[in-house]
């Protein structure tokens, strides 16, 4: 079932304070602890037969949670263990809930560790900052299996980065909304199975935050269907600059875009047409000029960079750009410090290689990186990888997780410009084509038949990959 918008929203660990903060107002805090344990306590029951638990329950309230699980799995006739990394604040809720549990309490945790059946880490959640204690890092290296409350202890819930150390849990339960670093590498390998629960949070309290992240799936974008008067102009017209020289990326973007339902594909060849008309009877293989080209007012989406040598680029990049074409730019257009070349494109598609290459460094943060550069270009970003981040102009960010490694073969990153090219023609905003095309682009990959696919495998399913995103 497709998901709303609003459930497809990430928060940052700040923006999850303001919303516990919000709730608290008409849900008391204990109690939203209770909601919250008795969540993991039923995700437990649901994965694990009745073993030895270790609960390391942290000062604050994902603490809290620790101290609730730790009381109804005993309940439940578990044999439970706690150890108070910290202690909470005297006269908190936390410590008010912690006192609830009259159970074994052990100091030495480390004795028991690598013995129980399973570790329970409610010591910190998405909103810890800082590297974990050595202490607590050695603690944790012994575990064997882990569920996590919120998020693994060490995880950034803002970037996905490991803080010194973290755990890799088997389940990660957290609560209302995921957060960016649930789903950014290399945090997501240390999250495992990702359970978002309900705990009483009410979904108006997101009007009291300014949601501007969400996980790329459908819901946040909607893809245009077929209409009995469709006809090939008004289902869009891509056009594709075809390098010299390199040849193959052009062909590969436009056998994309016809899989992909364009109407209607043009190459324009920089160098000889012959090698282009000989591939495909589907495609247009255009011998006049670009400007002649550009004259035809119905061809407003254009590829530029797909196997396009600099000096190519350099030629034909400011003529489509001074023609007020819609440009989705790729591969060649990455150019040393040249972020001013790629002003006046509509979504530019590097790998993390061309983007340091021209934006610099990410220094561990794709989020922000991603928006920063969408801001200082205009254009929307995708900032392609096993974890893609796509990021507006206006600040929106989108994390794609519907992705596998059939895609790591050349010419997929060509096919993936292909697929925006025809949904931008087709009628969706920028935004809303690299988003969709991303995840049609990753869809293409679960349907192939076996796990060493081609691009022209890939694009072999972009068709029903299409159909499923519409569903």
């Amino acid at each position: 079932m497709t998901k709303q918008i609003s459930e497809l929203a990430l928060l940052t660990p700040s923006q999850m304070n303001d919303i516990d903060r919000e709730a608290a107002k008409t849900t008391p805090v204990i109690q939203l602890m209770e909601n919250a344990g008795w969540a993991v306590t039923r995700e437990i029951l649901k994965r694990y037969k009745p073993c030895s638990v270790l609960v390391l329950c942290g000062p604050g309230n994902n603490g809290g949670d620790g101290y609730v699980v730790a009381r109804l799995l005993a309940k439940a006739g578990w044999p439970v263990y706690v150890t108070a990394i910290a202690k909470p604040k005297m006269r908190s809720d936390v410590a008010r809930v912690a006192g609830q549990w009259t159970g074994t309490v052990i100091s030495n945790s480390a004795s028991y560790i690598e013995k129980v059946g399973l570790v329970i880490d409610a010591i910190f959640g998405a909103g810890l900052n800082k590297a974990l204690d050595l202490e607590i890092t050695n603690l944790l290296r012994k575990a064997k299996h882990v569920v996590a409350i919120d998020i693994p202890s060490g995880v950034h819930g803002e970037t996905g980065q490991i803080m010194g150390y973290a755990p890799h849990a088997e389940l990660t339960v957290t609560f209302f909304r995921a957060k960016p670093g649930h789903y950014l590498l290399p945090g997501r390998e240390y999250v495992g199975e990702l359970v978002v629960k309900d705990i009483g949070i009410s979904s108006n309290t997101l009007s009291k935050t300014s949601t501007r992240c969400w996980l790329n799936e459908p819901g946040l974008w909607k893809i245009p269907t077929h209409e009995i008067t469709d006809y090939k102009y008004s289902r869009g017209i891509v056009s594709i600059v075809g390098g010299s020289q390199m040849t193959g990326a052009a062909k590969l973007s436009a056998h994309a875009a016809l899989n992909t339902g364009a109407g209607l594909v043009h190459i324009f060849a920089l160098g000889s047409a012959d090698c282009y008309s000989a591939s495909s009877p589907c495609f247009i293989v255009d011998k006049d000029s670009l400007e002649i080209a550009l004259q035809d007012s119905r061809r407003k989406i254009w590829v530029c960079g797909p196997g396009l040598l600099p000096e190519e680029v350099n030629e034909i990049l400011p003529k489509l750009v001074a023609a007020k074409v819609k440009i989705i730019a790729d591969a060649g257009v990455f150019q040393s410090n040249q972020s001013e070349l790629l002003k006046g494109a509509s979504i530019i598609t590097p790998h993390i290689g061309e983007f340091k290459r021209v934006f610099g460094d990410i220094e561990e943060d794709k989020v922000s990186a991603a928006r920063l550069a969408a801001q200082q270009t205009g254009c929307v970003v995708v900032l392609k990888g096993a974890d893609t981040v796509i990021a507006s102009p206006d600040g929106r960010v989108a994390i794609n997780q519907h992705a596998s490694s059939q895609l790591a073969t050349a010419g997929s990153g060509d096919t993936l410009t292909g697929i925006i090219a025809t949904l931008l023609a087709s009628g969706l905003s920028e935004w809303e084509s690299a988003c969709a095309g991303v995840w049609i682009h990753g869809e293409a990959g679960f349907l192939c038949e076996h796990s060493w696919p081609t691009a022209e495998d890939l694009a072999q399913n972009l068709g029903n990959a299409r159909d499923n995103a519409a569903r």
